[in-house]
């Protein structure tokens, strides 16, 4: 059997998924701080617009030219 502190290859592997977890969470806090701060925004903002709407009947000479 062999002595763990002799396998230095999974040593290497668990320090580099420690590594990842610390930076994943790290990560996670900076972001959930940040967003914390900031004062929400509009996406889009609202304009006032304007709609036009014209009824044109089957009997009408601007029918007849558009069709």
């Amino acid at each position: 059997m062999s002595d763990w502190t002799s396998l230095w290859y999974i040593w290497l592997i668990l320090l580099a998924v420690f590594l990842l977890l610390l930076c994943g969470v790290s990560a996670s806090c900076i972001r959930f701080c940040c967003r914390k701060k900031r004062l929400p925004v509009e996406t889009f903002p609202r304009h006032p617009c304007d709609l036009t709407v014209i009824g044109i009947d089957s009997d009408s000479t601007a029918h007849s030219t558009v069709t």
